[in-house]
């Protein structure tokens, strides 16, 4: 089994900050620091050292008035993220002072956020299946398209030239970009498709679905090249690993599957104890930092994220 030996003997560890759920964890490009974004409102900022030692920092960012749903960071700014929320707005934060240096007003309940990889524009998806391109600089929307079918969440290719989005339709739909014009439609799964990875390397994606499954596809042919079926219950997040050897991918199943992106088997499992959120791996290191629907034992949100891939925990 390829790999599974690194993985058996490596570690999770906890950390607490949050009052509520966290709904999304990202690392910045650098890789030395995590962002985690929660249902209490506010997201925070961790310095993360790669080889798990000193003491864990954490900044909290604070302004939001509703739950911090998604994050990204600045693909080329390793200090600058950008938050989504439900109260309607985008922030752009500086990640060491923990100021909110923009804002922007939209029309709806942010869901989904995502940067195009040169930093210039962002896109915002809301739970209204309209999209909301934003020039970073002015941070003022540039563009605006609404969908007549659900839309769940949207990436740009590494180039920036296409830009996908997931449907409830089982489809995901290829647009041009900057233009927007529809490229091709692809039919991925028999039941809506929920997430969207962009493999680092750029030879692939791969999508998640409520049908269980996660499919790889070719991103220069559109073709399907593997399934990977470990898990039982809808694919909610995954990511690949910074060399594009391995794909996480997590669900209500109480674990997160690691596969290797080649063969197609399952080569490890961290288990968890509630349904994940969010999934994803350092750009730099093969650390792979989750969050979900923990409960302490009365039941209330326990507000922790984790990551595994430690030497010692």
């Amino acid at each position: 089994m390829e790999g599974s030996i690194v993985f058996k003997s490596l570690h999770s560890r906890e950390y607490q900050g949050h009052k509520k759920k966290v709904h999304s964890v990202a690392w910045n490009c650098t890789g030395t620091k995590l962002a985690s974004g929660s249902v209490d409102q506010t997201a925070r900022i961790w310095h993360i050292d790669p080889h798990g030692h000193g003491k864990v920092k954490d900044i909290e960012l604070k302004g939001h008035t509703d739950s911090v749903d998604q994050l990204c960071w600045d693909p080329k700014h390793a200090d600058l993220i950008a938050t989504a929320s439900g109260d309607k707005t985008v922030r752009l934060w500086d990640a060491r002072s923990g100021k909110c240096s923009q804002q922007a007003e939209l029309s709806g309940e942010n869901i989904n956020i995502t940067y195009k990889p040169d930093g210039v524009h962002i896109a915002v998806g809301n739970r209204d299946d309209e999209l909301t391109i934003l020039d970073v600089r002015k941070f003022k929307p540039m563009h605006k398209r609404k969908f007549n079918y659900e839309v769940n969440e949207i990436a740009w290719n590494m180039t920036g030239d296409m830009f996908f989005l997931t449907t409830g339709n089982g489809t995901v739909e290829v647009l041009a970009y900057p233009s927007l014009k529809a490229v091709s439609t692809l039919l991925a799964h028999t039941a809506g498709c929920y997430c969207i990875a962009i493999d680092p390397v750029g030879r692939y994606f791969a999508v998640g679905s409520a049908d269980s499954l996660v499919s790889l596809w070719d991103i220069k042919e559109m073709l399907c090249v593997r399934t990977f079926t470990k898990l039982e219950w809808p694919v909610r997040t995954l990511s690949f690993s910074h060399s594009g050897e391995y794909i996480a991918s997590a669900s209500e199943d109480l674990f997160i599957d690691i596969s290797s992106v080649e063969s197609g088997r399952s080569i490890h499992q961290i288990p968890c104890r509630a349904a994940m959120n969010s999934v994803e791996w350092n750009p730099k290191y093969n650390l792979l930092a989750y969050a979900g629907d923990d409960k302490n034992k009365y039941q209330t949100d326990e507000g922790v994220f984790r990551i595994f891939g430690f030497e010692s925990a």
